[in-house]
Order: structure tokens, then C-alpha cells, then sequence
């Protein structure tokens, strides 16, 4: 996993910092994605993991009411 998280940060570096600076028929620019998907990507991913976060965090909360409420009642 750290090998993945290296190429990856390594590979978005490269896309977002050093592509912008060398010319559009540079060889290196057939190798990675139009500009506008360096920022699309990370904002989609952020929408679903932060929408995953707060559904998770509903489920346990929701969990937690029920035996909270199933506890009175048996009392």
C-alpha cells in the first residue's frame, strides 16, 4: 500500500506541478490525463468518502439510539 500511495502522490505531483510547465508536444504529456481531471478526481473522491464517513457515522449513531431505547424499555 505504500508503494501505491508513493506512485500515486508521486504521479500527481508530476501531472499537477511539472506538466503545466512544458510544452503540449512534449512527450511526457501522453502519459497522463487533461488537466481538468487533476482537479475533478480528488473532488469526486472527497464527495464519496466524505459521504461514506457521514453514512457510517449515522448507521452507528442510529445503532446506538435503538439499544439506547430497547434499554428502557426492558427496565
Amino acid at each position: 500500500m505504500l508503494l501505491a500511495a508513493t506512485f500515486i502522490f508521486a504521479y500527481y505531483t508530476v501531472w499537477t506541478f511539472a506538466l503545466p510547465l512544458l510544452e503540449n508536444d512534449n512527450p511526457l504529456q501522453k502519459f497522463f490525463l487533461p488537466r481538468d481531471y487533476a482537479i475533478k478526481i480528488p473532488v469526486i473522491l472527497l464527495i464519496i468518502g466524505v459521504t461514506l464517513v457521514g453514512s457510517f457515522i449515522g448507521s452507528v449513531l442510529l445503532k446506538s439510539s435503538q439499544k439506547k431505547k430497547q434499554g428502557k424499555k426492558a427496565n
